[in-house]
């Protein structure tokens, strides 16, 4: 199994992204466009660049924390699911997006840590600059 570990600065109150990642719309623009279906509570479903990311909300800490079991379309049926684990620290003018992306499947890791790179910061980043 790999792991890594990416971040991601933005011009934001940790409250706002964070609201955003458990939030269709905002999701899905995180993402460039693709859809999202997000629920807000432990134990709740969601799907995202549609539907090639699925998983579980395993613990949600307002505005600091969420802990989620994810996988893609990609992961073979017998594989566990990866976890992701994400991190909203806000200091002076930004928040910190610490990802720890952990279980994934051998081989994987690298692209996975391209992907959360270049399908989500890159967009991430565009939204807040926007706002």
């Amino acid at each position: 199994m790999e792991k890594f570990k990416v971040s991601v600065k933005l011009h934001c109150l940790a409250k706002d992204v964070f609201t955003g990642w458990l939030t269709d719309k905002v999701h899905a623009e995180y993402t460039g466009g693709a859809k999202a279906s997000c629920s807000p509570h432990e134990g709740g479903k969601f799907t995202a660049w549609d539907g090639y990311i699925s998983g579980t909300n395993v613990e949600i800490f307002p505005h600091k924390k969420i802990i989620q079991k994810w996988r893609t379309s990609e992961f073979a049926a017998d594989d566990e699911d990866s976890i992701v684990e994400l991190f909203f620290t806000y200091k002076d003018d930004h928040t910190l997006v610490t990802i720890t992306h952990t279980n994934l499947p051998d081989g994987t890791g690298e692209k996975y840590k391209k992907g959360w790179k270049e399908h989500y910061f890159v967009f991430m980043k565009k939204y807040f600059d926007s706002k």
